[in-house]
């Protein structure tokens, strides 16, 4: 097991005010957004290949 399926999940409901931020301000907000949508699919990839890789070890 990964020691980062242990750790508690961290949400946030603090959602900046967008209208507060100019349009850089939003294309950069927008660009990390991207970034941590790439690193979840990035998780979400890892954890389906552990996954596959236990199913076929306990299958034989």
């Amino acid at each position: 097991m990964d020691s980062d399926d242990l750790e508690p999940v961290q949400r946030s409901d603090d959602k900046p005010d967008l209208e507060l931020m100019s349009i850089d301000e939003l294309n950069d907000y927008i660009v990390g957004l991207q970034s941590e949508i790439e690193r979840a699919r990035d998780t979400i990839a890892r954890k389906r290949g552990h996954r596959s890789g236990a199913e076929a070890f306990f299958k034989s």
